[in-house]
């Protein structure tokens, strides 16, 4: 399997891996104009990516618009990689996203990414309103859905589409998205779901997740799904779909603080084929909005 951009490298000394793995860091609780100084201070330390999270409702914290946000960093930052972890399509209209996606395209001329999946029934966007589906089944067809919808809509012609939740006819979205083919799709992987795995394969790039438990990815894990993606990758060309030649693989989480264990954990995973690490701290008792400022100061985690 081809890698991203980040790379997978053939070195084994820790104090190489950040030549092969792209970092980024999830701004978790704060006010918004916090988070803007945080994507500062990100691109400033030499973090590769900033990111957001998008949410409705979810317990007490205070919540921001993941598209208004991402558009005020990208107007004011240059050089980092941006997106959310996860846009859930499952509750968004796939041809407002398509819009919101290739606008912020614009605005940070071509360095929007889309990670994407199908949403927690914790979030009150989906458990405490009408409208919204349950099932995870249902969910799961809306995001199929919604990715087939944003591929047809970024290519700026007129285009036609007929599902079972969503049905689109002669809709032209333009102007085209700065990157090409796309912004680049990040769907979750859900690890021992071939159905998730498959769905990741098909675009570019994968967000490597557990089902049924949260708890941190062993860089065995991450070699494992790595080979599983390449190889649903190889049956989808053989069935005819035409694929990205780059091709992403996110490990969220959270390192250790000591440098020297960080370092070697992340040459770990990038051994294993991730090409993106996003260190992503949600516990609001010790990811308060001083402590991630003072993260994203410090610079990459094991550098």
């Amino acid at each position: 399997m081809t890698q991203g951009s980040g790379g997978t490298g053939t070195g084994a000394r820790p104090a190489r891996a950040r030549d092969r793995l792209k970092v980024g860091l999830v701004s978790t609780y704060g006010t918004v104009d916090h988070h803007v100084r945080v994507a500062h201070e990100v691109e400033d330390a030499g973090w590769d990516g900033f990111f957001t999270w998008d949410g409705i409702s979810i317990g007490d914290a205070d919540t921001w618009d993941p598209w208004v946000l991402l558009g005020a960093v990208a107007a004011s930052t240059r050089r980092v990689a941006l997106g959310a972890l996860v846009f859930p399509l499952a509750r968004r209209r796939p041809w407002k996203v398509a819009r919101e996606a290739l606008t912020v395209d614009h605005l940070s001329h071509g360095r929007l990414v889309l990670p994407v999946g199908l949403g927690v029934l914790d979030d009150g966007g989906f458990g405490r309103v009408s409208g919204e589906a349950a099932e995870l089944r249902v969910r799961a067809e809306q995001v199929d859905e919604a990715l087939a919808i944003l591929e047809r809509a970024w290519t700026g012609e007129a285009f036609s589409f007929s599902g079972r939740h969503h049905t689109v006819d002669g809709l032209v979205i333009a102007p085209r998205p700065v990157q090409r083919p796309r912004v680049p799709v990040w769907p979750v992987a859900g690890l021992g779901s071939r159905r998730s795995m498959r769905r990741a394969a098909r675009w570019d790039g994968a967000v490597l997740q557990t089902i049924g438990e949260e708890r941190p990815l062993t860089p065995s894990e991450v070699a494992g799904a790595v080979a599983m993606l390449g190889e649903l990758r190889e049956e989808l060309r053989a069935d005819g779909h035409v694929l990205s030649d780059t091709f992403d693989v996110v490990v969220q989480g959270e390192l250790p603080t000591d440098a020297v264990h960080a370092r070697e954990h992340l040459s770990a995973l990038a051994e294993a084929g991730a090409t993106w690490w996003v260190e992503a701290r949600w516990d609001p008792r010790t990811a308060g909005p001083d402590a991630i400022l003072g993260l994203a100061r410090q610079g990459p985690p094991g550098t």
